[in-house]
């Protein structure tokens, strides 16, 4: 479930995905944090790139470390993935430009189910077979969650639109050809595999959609763990290391120097890249910040 819910908060094209100082405290408020370094304070919001009507609002927290930031760092620009040339660029890295196909990559078994899921959701093979697989999971979980009431308006957009409206500064942690990079590597050397478990995660996400949900608004470090992160780390280690523990380990630096200057940013990334060991505010509290949840 968590490669699944992580392509849906990690990269943003693709919801959710990712979430220290230890685990212990199950409960708190909310998942907002605040990251100290003398006067200086960062605060670090774990975010779900795909929430419902009804998760309006969102907890008191997040306005409270909006209004107390002179800029919001997102994990990419979210405005320029709605630009027609990034989504142009993004088509063409994202599908096989070549004699490939999942049809000649993918394992017998793994073509037929794909073949059989996208039947019974209405999708014609014939329209997908030239999606490498990141794309094509990635679609399919949209489409999946958008079947459940989820909308694109999730904490990010919510946010973005926001700073936009205050003239708040926008900043990013990576380029959005990273991001494209991202999901174009999903699968990659393993597709046949990577398909078969994806398509099974795709069946158990109503079985645990409002334990995620319950888990990101009460800041449940230790239940957005075990949602996110802990069975990446067994099933699918690479994916772990390049969609989550490499991009946390990239953007400490960054924080870092946050917390060097006079401003006040707030830092809003998937959840699943803050909790857990190698998350961020385990990395961050390695270093010595004070942190408290908000």
């Amino acid at each position: 479930m968590q490669k699944l819910m992580k392509s849906i908060r990690g990269p943003y094209t693709a919801v959710i995905c990712v979430f220290l100082l230890s685990l212990s405290q199950a409960i708190a408020d909310t998942s907002v944090w605040s990251v100290r370094s003398g006067d200086n304070v960062v605060y670090l919001g774990g975010t779900v790139h795909l929430l419902r009507p009804g998760d309006y609002p969102l907890p008191d927290e997040f306005e409270q470390a909006y209004q107390a930031s002179s800029e919001l760092y997102f994990e990419t620009d979210i405005a320029a993935m709605s630009d027609l040339s990034v989504q142009v660029k993004m088509l063409q890295q994202l599908t096989y430009g070549d004699d490939k196909s999942l049809s000649t990559v993918l394992s017998d078994e793994a073509y037929a189910a794909l073949t059989a899921y996208t039947a019974t959701a209405g999708l014609p093979i014939a329209m997908l077979d030239k999606f490498k697989p990141g794309l094509l999971i990635s679609t399919l979980q949209i489409l999946v969650f958008q079947s459940m009431g989820f909308t694109p308006q999730g904490v990010d957009a919510f946010f973005h639109t926001r700073a936009v409206a205050d003239g708040k500064a926008e900043g990013q942690l990576e380029t959005v050809q990273e991001q494209i990079g991202f999901i174009a590597a999903m699968g990659e050397g393993n597709e046949s595999e990577f398909i078969l478990l994806s398509l099974e995660e795709l069946a158990e996400i109503g079985d645990v959609i409002e334990s995620m949900i319950d888990a990101w608004r009460s800041g449940d470090t230790e239940g957005l763990s075990e949602l996110f992160v802990e069975d990446m780390k067994i099933e699918a280690p690479a994916l772990y290391d390049t969609l989550l523990l490499q991009r946390n380990l990239k953007w400490i630096p960054q924080i870092d120097s946050m917390l060097q200057d006079a401003d006040t940013e707030f830092v809003l990334v998937g959840a699943a890249h803050i909790v857990g060991e190698n998350g961020l505010l385990d990395l961050l509290s390695q270093k010595g910040y004070e942190i408290n949840q908000l």
